[in-house]
């Protein structure tokens, strides 16, 4: 695998605002028998500091994903080409830069979820089956930010209820057709509720929609006894909801996924992925693929329903499936719809679910 001229990406980005004023640079270049991504950063003038974020040289592919989001991350945050640095507050890209980011989940196996049942200390919701999405209502003005941080339309009726509701909000939640499930409050009239318990914040989330009896926004239920999530969580399963979520009621709200763990987790039901489209067919299916460490892995064809526009190669789509083969293959699809809130970094085979062996099949 030699690289070429055309293979070798380099980028240089800068930030300036008030005392801050940095350079970040990232390299993609040919190692050995792949290719690697490094970086340097540091104040503008002073000694950098280096790194990479490829321990071992990889495939391009997969090198070139990596290059790509540190990109993109980095001009979320207000880093510019221009040497200048100046943030693009002031473009139209910056409309779309919210300064917020949701706190993501990881998952945890059934063993883990009897635990966590058995804890008064960790309060059980369900996990409501939507589009991730926190609300900012700031006086006239009311936008929705989706998981990546931007700023993304929310619809009419949501915007509605939320302009009925009085004062200054941001609210966690998941968007399922014309209504916001709201889980947690993070800003209440300036003040940022972030520091504080789950417990507190979320009683703050009662008052509030409580106080407008909202149409639109419907809080998300939260158990917290042993004995009540038992019973939900049968409930959940009968209802044929798509997981349930634990969150540790003493805990801040935390920006981002941790490595492992976290104070906020989540078990799903029924397996779901994001995949993207490597290949449009003539019956009304497309081809998935997702990346491994090798590159690109084809992992079967999800049909499109009729009430679905069939989506163009490269779309990032979501699909639930009973398990995966041993080769990756899907068993059973079953196509959910484009995500437009999910990076091509995400779609790895990682989230791959297999069939568990029993003794049935030995």
């Amino acid at each position: 695998m030699t690289a070429t001229m055309e293979e070798t990406k380099t980028t240089s980005l800068y930030y300036r605002e008030g005392s801050s004023d940095k350079e970040y640079h990232v390299r993609l270049e040919a190692k050995d028998n792949g290719f690697v991504v490094n970086i340097a950063y540091g104040r503008r003038g002073s000694t950098l500091s280096t790194g990479t974020k490829t321990h071992s040289p990889v495939y391009y592919d997969a090198a070139l994903l990596i290059f790509e989001r540190l990109v993109r991350e980095k001009r979320a945050k207000g880093y510019t080409t221009g040497p200048t640095g100046t943030p693009y507050q002031h473009t139209e890209q910056a409309a779309q830069v919210s300064g917020l980011l949701p706190q993501l989940l990881n998952p945890i196996e059934e063993t883990e979820v009897l635990q966590l049942i058995a804890d008064p200390r960790w309060a059980m919701q369900e996990k409501m089956d939507g589009k991730r999405l926190l609300l900012r209502k700031e006086g006239h003005r009311i936008e929705g930010i989706n998981k990546k941080g931007l700023v993304v339309g929310v619809p009419a009726t949501v915007i509605k209820t939320a302009s009925e509701l009085g004062g200054d909000f941001v609210l966690d939640g998941e968007c399922i057709g014309d209504h916001l499930h709201a889980f947690d409050l993070l800003f209440l009239n300036g003040e940022d509720l972030r520091a504080k318990s789950y417990h507190h914040r979320y009683v703050l989330l009662l008052n509030l929609l409580a106080s407008g009896l909202p149409k639109h926004i419907r809080i998300v239920g939260c158990f917290i006894d042993p004995l009540d999530k038992t019973s939900w969580l049968h409930t959940f399963k009968r209802q044929k909801a798509e997981g349930i979520v634990f969150k540790r009621l003493d805990s801040p709200y935390t920006p981002g996924r941790p490595n492992s763990g976290g104070s906020q987790l989540k078990h799903k039901f029924v397996a779901t992925l994001s995949a993207v489209v490597a290949k449009v067919n003539t019956q009304r299916s497309v081809q998935l693929r997702l990346l491994n460490h090798e590159g690109w892995q084809i992992v079967g064809n999800v049909a499109i329903p009729p009430n679905h526009s069939i989506p163009g190669v490269g779309a990032i789509v979501e699909v639930r499936y009973l398990y995966a083969y041993p080769d990756g293959s899907l068993f059973q699809p079953v196509y959910l719809g484009e995500r437009s809130d999910v990076g091509v970094e995400e779609c790895v085979v990682s989230q791959l679910q297999f069939k568990r062996v029993t003794e049935d099949d030995v």
